[in-house]
């Protein structure tokens, strides 16, 4: 747990309760594309200063986290999702400590940053990918249709990033909202606090890592994402991901691998070493670096970059840091 002399937020509750307002507004003006008519679009609707301020009373603490320190400063490792329920954007008290004992917030990417959501948007735009066999695009158009997404607003995107949106979307009938996602509440909740948010990845290298190296490797991957998608295994491996998160579940977070069957065939097994362990190296010399530089970090990554011997705490400690996982109690 955390040390003796880790001190109360210094935050008071009416600027928590400002900076979180601040954050979920921003958050909710990411609400995502048009519905189809048969698939009314989900209102999302700020909530009030009070309704804020009931969910912070009641908020528990999700994910995980770690404290890592060096040179007598203490740095934070969080893990994210990237859907949600608007309950989980609301940290508990261990994770209010944390992110008010540090200076800074530095996530994969700072998708509030103007530049940034312009660089994002471009390179999604403009990669088309190679053209897919007709029996792949039309199961891509009926996915689309189940997840009550238009496929016209996916059309322009490469074959890769139409099939991880779908996989994305289908959450919604979970109850798990992209809207929701706990990555980009964390950028407004830097921003509204006046902190510096940081980016540890470039737009360029996350789109390439999310893309396969050969017009073959493409086709592979989309149908076996199709298959997955198809046969609900996607919907429950996503289910199990988000229960694992809401309940802190280090264990079955760590095994990931070994359930998720998203790791079968070989081009499967490529994209997810490109996906997490060969990005991992790079966002740990950047954290490593702010820390050096006398930044508090407050580092927000998906959950899946933290776990294993080439997650995030496992490359700080071989950089000289000091590793300690925070358990959140369970009611």
């Amino acid at each position: 747990m955390f040390p003796a002399t880790f001190h109360i937020s210094r935050l008071s509750p009416r600027a928590l309760c400002r900076s979180l307002l601040f954050a979920v507004a921003l958050l909710l003006s990411f609400q995502g594309l048009a519905q189809t008519p048969d698939c009314p679009a989900t209102q999302h609707a700020p909530p009030s200063a009070e309704e804020t301020r009931e969910y912070l009373k009641n908020a528990r603490d999700h994910g995980f986290l770690w404290r890592i320190e060096k040179d007598g400063r203490a740095s934070y490792l969080y893990g994210t999702v990237h859907v949600g329920k608007q309950e989980w954007l609301y940290p508990g008290p261990l994770m209010r400590r944390a992110m008010a004992e540090t200076d800074t917030a530095a996530l994969e990417m700072d998708v509030l940053d103007p530049a940034i959501a312009a660089r994002i948007q471009q390179l999604m735009l403009f990669r088309k990918g190679p053209k897919l066999p007709a029996g792949l695009q039309e199961r891509i158009r009926r996915q689309a249709d189940a997840s009550c997404l238009p496929y016209a607003a996916i059309a322009a995107l490469s074959p890769e990033l139409q099939v991880v949106t779908l996989t994305v979307m289908l959450a919604k009938k979970e109850g798990l909202d992209p809207a929701y996602a706990l990555d980009v509440m964390l950028a407004g909740f830097g921003h509204g606090t006046k902190r510096p948010v940081v980016s540890l990845e470039e737009p360029e290298l996350q789109m390439k890592a999310l893309h396969m190296k050969t017009p073959r490797e493409t086709q592979a991957f989309v149908e076996a994402s199709l298959n997955s998608l198809e046969s609900e295994k996607a919907l429950g491996a996503l289910k199990r991901l988000a229960k694992a998160w809401e309940e802190g579940d280090y264990a079955t977070m760590a095994d990931y691998p070994a359930w998720c069957e998203c790791m079968e065939t070989p081009v499967e097994r490529k994209a997810m070493q490109r996906l997490l362990n060969e990005r991992n190296p790079d966002m740990a010399k950047r954290i490593d670096q702010l820390h050096r530089q006398g930044s508090r970090v407050f580092a927000g990554v998906g959950s899946l970059h933290l776990f294993g011997p080439t997650g995030l705490p496992a490359l700080m400690q071989k950089k000289g840091y000091t590793v300690e996982r925070i358990d959140f109690a369970r009611p």
